[in-house]
Parts: C-alpha cells; sequence; structure tokens
C-alpha cells in the first residue's frame, strides 16, 4: 500500500491521544482478521513505539502487518519443538513475529524467573518490531536480557552489490533503580522499518546509506527496497551483522534471559549500574555538548512526554488505518 500524492513535507498530520491511537489501531487490527487479544498485543507494541518518538515503527507498521505477503498465508498456533527446563524452540506458526515474540518473551522471562536462566528461539514468524519492547519486559522484571534476530535478506555484505544478510538488530535489556538501560541497535546503516515507512510515503533517504538492484548509490527508499542496505560502520558493523546471521542458524529469533542474582544479588546490581550510568553521564563534556545522554535515555522521557501530549501520525497513514478498521483494504 503505497501512499502517494502529496509531497511529505506538506502532508497533513493528525493528533491522537494515546486513548485514541490504541482503538485506532485495536480497530485496524480487528478489520484484518486478528482476534481482540492479539490485536491488543499488536497495538501495544506499535504505540509504545510511537510514544518512544520511533514514528516508522508505530502506527505505520501496522500497514506493513496487512501488506506483508506472509499475512495472507495460513498461520498456526505456536508449538513447542524441543525444550529443556531452561530452553525452548518454538515453531511460530506463521505469525507476525509482534506475537510470536511477545509469548517467547513471556517465557524466557517465565523459565529464567524459575532456574535464573533462559534460552527461547523462534522460527516461522516475521516481522516482529522494536527488540528494545522485549528486552524492557526482561529488564523491568529483573532479568538481563539479550535478543538478537537473523531477519531475511536486506542488507549487502562489505563490498557486495546485494542483499545477503538481515539488519539483524542485537538488544540488550538492563534492570537499574527506575526504568531500566535498554541497548536495542541494527546492523545495517539504515532501519529497515523506516526504509518500508519511507518507500511508502515517498521520503527520501540519508545519503550513504543504500545502493539499488544494480549495486549503485541510492536515496530512493522504493529503490533501495529493491537493492540493499549497507552495514553500518563498514567491516564493524558486518562483522556484528554475520554473528547475528550465525546465531540465526540455530533460531531466527533468540532471547537470552538470566537473573543478575546469580551472581550478585539483584537490589545490589540496580545499584551499582545505576551508580556506574551516574558516573558515565558526569563525564566532563566537549565543547557544545549539553549532557552526555545514555542509549534509551530519550525514549523514556519521550514516552513520559507524548503520554501526556499524545502523538503525530501522517494523515495518509491515519486513513488507511482507518480503511483496515472498517475492512476496507
Amino acid at each position: 500500500m503505497i501512499l502517494q500524492g502529496v509531497p511529505a513535507e506538506t502532508t497533513e498530520r493528525v493528533r491522537l491521544s494515546v486513548a485514541e491511537a490504541r482503538a485506532l489501531s485495536e480497530r485496524a487490527m480487528r478489520g484484518i482478521g486478528y482476534e481482540a487479544e492479539e490485536a491488543r498485543i499488536l497495538a501495544d507494541h506499535v504505540i509504545d513505539a510511537a510514544l518512544c518518538g520511533y514514528e516508522y515503527s508505530g502506527l505505520p507498521k501496522l500497514l506493513n502487518v496487512a501488506d506483508d505477503p506472509r499475512f495472507k498465508a495460513p498461520r498456526r498456533p505456536m508449538r513447542v519443538l524441543r525444550e529443556t527446563s531452561v530452553s525452548v524452540l518454538l515453531d511460530g506458526g506463521n505469525q507476525s513475529g509482534m506475537l510470536g515474540m511477545y509469548y517467547a518473551t513471556r517465557a524466557v522471562i517465565e523459565r529464567a524467573s524459575a532456574h535464573g536462566f533462559a534460552l527461547v528461539g523462534v522460527d516461522n514468524i516475521w516481522m516482529s518490531g522494536r527488540s528494545a519492547y522485549y528486552v524492557e519486559m526482561a529488564a523491568r522484571a529483573g532479568l538481563i536480557g539479550i535478543h538478537t534476530v537473523a531477519a531475511p535478506p536486506m542488507v549487502a555484505p562489505l563490498g557486495g552489490a546485494r542483499a545477503a544478510l538481515g539488519t539483524n538488530p542485537i538488544a540488550f535489556g538492563f534492570p537499574m533503580d527506575g526504568d531500566p538501560l535498554v541497548i536495542d541497535l541494527g546492523t545495517s546503516a539504515f532501519m529497515g522499518t523506516d526504509l518500508q515507512f519511507r518507500a511508502r510515503l515517498g521520503i527520501p533517504l540519508p545519503e550513504g546509506v543504500a545502493i539499488d538492484e544494480r549495486g549503485r548509490p541510492t536515496t530512493d527508499a522504493a529503490a533501495a527496497r529493491r537493492g540493499a542496505l549497507l552495514p553500518f560502520g563498514g567491516h564493524k558493523g558486518y562483522a556484528l551483522a554475520l554473528a547475528m546471521h550465525a546465531l540465526g542458524v540455530s533460531a531466527e529469533y533468540l532471547f537470552i534471559a538470566y537473573k543478575p542474582d546469580l551472581f550478585v544479588p539483584l537490589k545490589e546490581y540496580r545499584r551499582a549500574l545505576t551508580a556506574e550510568i551516574a558516573a558515565i553521564k558526569a563525564t566532563p563534556r566537549q565543547a557544545g555538548v549539553d549532557e552526555i545522554r545514555i542509549p534509551g535515555e530519550r525514549a523514556h522521557r519521550e514516552r513520559a512526554r507524548l503520554a501526556r501530549e499524545g502523538i503525530e501520525i501522517d494523515r495518509r497513514i491515519h486513513d488507511a488505518l482507518t480503511r483496515l478498521a472498517e475492512g476496507r483494504q
């Protein structure tokens, strides 16, 4: 569903309260066939992304669900393929990854809380959303969480002219006093969801992040989707992407979680990490720098602000979601 006709910089914006955004999101997902609880889980994921300031990973992502070819294929309940007391490998049954990883996160929290350590792998799901969402769930449950994905090919290897690796994100969540420390990064020079968002609205890409189908640099998002993104940081990003790819041979989506108190009491861990972060933020700053920021810190602040003020989305996204809610795709 490509939304065209009006230049992106002149399109109307729509402001929604969190309740309005949630109602629209849930109705849109019910409109394309999801059950009420499934719609709630999907809506919560994208609304949290929007509140954290990631518009491209917010409500527009629901349109990606409806557009994905795998959405039209049959879905089955998730089932266990292999398990031990501290591990489980799940067949996702071609479910949306935002559903599959939500249930996988609950499973890893339950097993790690009971046994101190757990691994959960999931195959046969698609489009799992923000990894930060899941590791934050684990961190708020008092666990250290690590989530990796070996995504479908969208990224060229270093020096390559065709996609061979996924955006292959890796995320970490650490419990602290107050909001957890959340670190979430893709190994590509540009996020895949943001690429899809820009292609949908006709917004150009920055220079140096993508190539077209002939291996030439491009800022055209649609051409980049036919071509490939590039790894971030040259050989370092490529190496990290390859590491996530190697983990994906065992499970496309992998979640590792453990209790800090396998080594140190949770209360002591929270206090010590909070002190470490405070010391880092107190580092003398270079000229022109107002604050030493910590990964995830801006998202926590945005979530608090936008929860009060509401979120804005492009009118074209709003209208497309309304059509889904009304059963018109």
